[in-house]
């Protein structure tokens, strides 16, 4: 996991696994040489800008994209991470930054989506919108893709982390055990 809503993401994942009656191991990224070890990816929101500086002493971004495209790595991106998804053309889709307006104009509204069962709270901090994309379309808001899934990587423009449903994140963990083979 690189920065952003860790401890969140952290968390989410541990309640899915218990939950799938799995053990997982959660690793932050820090370095390039840390990237073999993991199974699956978490993508967090956050600042890109910062993201990015924060790798690049390592060159850990660009050994992390070559790392999960030839070993084809289930992906979960949320928000700044799904930015990082399409900027690196890992996912088929064009984003813009901050659509729906600064950090005062975040809120929560039930969204519509395919993953799980029914409605999800969607929370939209500073939240990207996708421009055009060529993916499975997974969640809406309103009639707009606010989650999309393309092969096995899934950027969600929302913070799935900041709820207690834990569907994306199962999505994340089942996503793993099949590219394993388990």
């Amino acid at each position: 996991m690189l920065q952003g809503a860790r401890k969140e993401h952290a968390k989410a994942l541990v309640n899915a696994a218990k939950e799938m009656n799995l053990d997982v191991e959660i690793r932050n990224l820090r370095k390039s040489e840390e990237i073999g070890l993991i199974d699956g990816l978490i993508l967090p929101g956050g600042e890109t800008t910062a993201m990015k500086i924060a790798s690049q002493s390592e060159d850990l971004l660009s050994a992390l994209w070559h790392y999960v495209e030839t070993k084809n790595v289930p992906i979960l991106a949320t928000c700044a991470g799904a930015i990082l998804l399409c900027q690196n053309k890992l996912i088929r889709a064009t984003i813009e930054r901050n659509v729906y307006g600064g950090q005062l104009h975040s809120f929560q509204t039930m969204i519509k989506s395919t993953i799980g069962d029914g409605e999800f709270p969607g929370v939209f901090i500073r939240a990207p919108a996708f421009k055009s994309n060529e993916c499975e379309e997974i969640a809406y808001f309103d009639s707009e893709p606010v989650g999309l899934l393309d092969a096995n990587r899934m950027a969600l423009t929302f913070h799935p982390e900041l709820t207690d449903d834990l569907r994306f994140h199962r999505w994340l963990l089942t996503s793993a055990l099949k590219t394993k083979g388990l």
